[in-house]
């Protein structure tokens, strides 16, 4: 099931996180450094006080609303509240830009304020899609948002709007349009009927998700916030470029399991019971083990060829590093929010995630006090990583009280092997073929990668390859 909902939502998400990359390649060669700087701590602040504030209402969503047959009287409830807490979003990002972009106040707060009114809209419309169980249609509308998210900021630019306010104003129509539509197609299939919670289940569920996005800002993209104060624009236009590249191939693999893999946890928990859901989630970790820390070992080895080849010049740093750092901080996120976390949401305990999220942020917050004045963007991601870490752990500790999620031994130890042979296969022919172009290097490691990938796999799981063999076969 969960490799069957990983089809369904993976080409609709690598197509969100090629359109990223497409943004971020052509971005950074149109406008100004700081203005990319600042274009990124746009959506760090928006994305900081969306958590906050509105995104629990999906999850609340997910858990109360029921799926398959979504009525009218739910979502009419939850979109009340949603424009509540919108407006209360938007207060807060206003007061918060003038800390974070002081000397742009009034164009940061104007671009702040346009990413939550799209992003709730959209996250309304997409969130009634994956409720009423339409997998296919939500991917398609996910793919939608990506193209227009990137096609939108592109015309701006071109237009010679290369400021970083309209280059988001530009991408906020995108999602904006997207969520528009996606509301109108989700809308043919809702039933009438009453709302299936009532108002005091559905903030004593979203309330502790609340507190844990308060505790948790150091955990989500504070150390930028640091790194401008410190080092300025310039740093953080950097950084985020490196984190971008080395974060979206990991989180890639975690969502489009996790898309599938939370409505159908939390259903299998509410009808079998605590250990049909634990079967499942170790299932997950197998998923994410096979996945996730082959690419973060490649990530690793290539980082220095990526951005030789899809960034500008002046984007100059320690890149192997920094995307070594990313990539086992993503790993180590998604596994916290998505395996142990759900674990906690499937108990309908989200209160618990506050102690890991406390112990994480304030992880983060204080090795960016320690790291980032002398280290700058390495000091970042070692901060980020630091607190995913911590994250992590406390999180497995407090998911183990409630239902024990085995560790699936066999598939953490032939990740770690192929990850070993993968990260040093392409390390090994970056190095051999250094006087070479960055394309040519990143084409040779990368096969070598695949064949190595498969290979490991096939050997120590004969079984499934050759069920995939057939499949591939039988339909040639």
């Amino acid at each position: 099931m969960l490799l069957k909902s990983t089809l369904i939502y993976g080409p609709a998400i690598l197509l969100t996180r090629i359109s990223a990359l497409l943004f971020l390649v052509i971005a950074t060669r149109l406008i100004d450094q700081t203005e990319y700087g600042l274009l990124t701590l746009v959506v760090t602040v928006g994305e900081m006080t969306d958590v906050a504030l509105t995104n629990w209402l999906r999850i609340s969503l997910l858990r109360l609303g029921g799926k398959g047959d979504v009525t009218s009287g739910s979502l009419s409830r939850a979109g009340t509240i949603l424009l509540f807490t919108t407006l209360l979003a938007i207060v807060v990002s206003i007061v918060a830009s003038g800390y974070v972009a002081p000397e742009r106040w009034t164009d940061f707060s104007i671009a702040v304020c346009g990413y939550l009114v799209a992003g709730a809209v959209a996250r309304y419309g997409l969130v009634i899609l994956q409720m009423q169980q339409r997998h296919t249609t939500y991917a398609m509308m996910e793919f939608l948002r990506a193209l227009l998210q990137l096609v939108f900021p592109i015309l701006a630019m071109l237009a010679e709007h290369d400021t970083f306010v309209a280059i988001s104003l530009a991408s906020s129509l995108g999602m904006l349009t997207a969520g528009v539509i996606s509301g109108i197609v989700a809308a043919r299939k809702i039933v009438p009927g009453p709302p299936r919670f009532t108002h005091r289940e559905f903030f004593a569920l979203g309330l502790p998700i609340i507190a844990i996005a308060l505790v948790s800002f150091g955990l989500a993209n504070a150390e930028r916030i640091f790194l401008k104060i410190y080092h300025g624009a310039s740093a953080v236009a950097v950084f985020a470029a490196a984190y971008a590249l080395a974060r979206q191939p990991v989180d890639m693999i975690a969502n489009a399991i996790n898309m599938g893999a939370f409505p159908e946890a939390v259903g299998r928990f509410d009808e079998e019971g605590p250990a049909a859901a634990a079967a499942l989630f170790k299932q997950f970790l197998s998923l994410i083990f096979t996945f996730s820390l082959p690419v973060a070992a490649l990530l690793a080895a290539l980082g220095h060829d990526l951005t030789e080849l899809l960034l500008p010049a002046n984007y100059d740093g320690p890149y192997n590093l920094l995307f070594g750092i990313v990539a086992v901080s993503a790993v180590c996120t998604n596994l916290a929010d998505f395996v142990y976390g759900a674990v906690v949401y499937a108990h309908k305990r989200p209160w618990l995630l506050i102690v890991s999220k406390l112990f994480g942020s304030v992880s983060t917050i204080g090795l960016s006090f320690l790291l980032i004045p002398t280290m700058s963007e390495v000091g970042a991601a070692a901060a980020l990583a630091g607190g995913a870490v911590i994250n992590l752990l406390v999180s497995v500790v407090i998911s183990e009280r409630l239902t024990p999620v085995p560790l699936p031994w066999r598939a953490l130890a032939t990740a770690l092997a192929t990850s070993l042979a993968v990260g040093g296969a392409a390390a090994f022919i970056s190095h051999s073929l250094g006087g070479t172009h960055a394309v040519f290097r990143l084409a040779l490691a990368g096969s070598a990668a695949g064949l190595i990938f498969f290979a490991v796999n096939a050997l120590c799981y004969p079984a499934e390859a050759r069920r995939g063999l057939a499949a591939v076969r039988s339909r040639l």
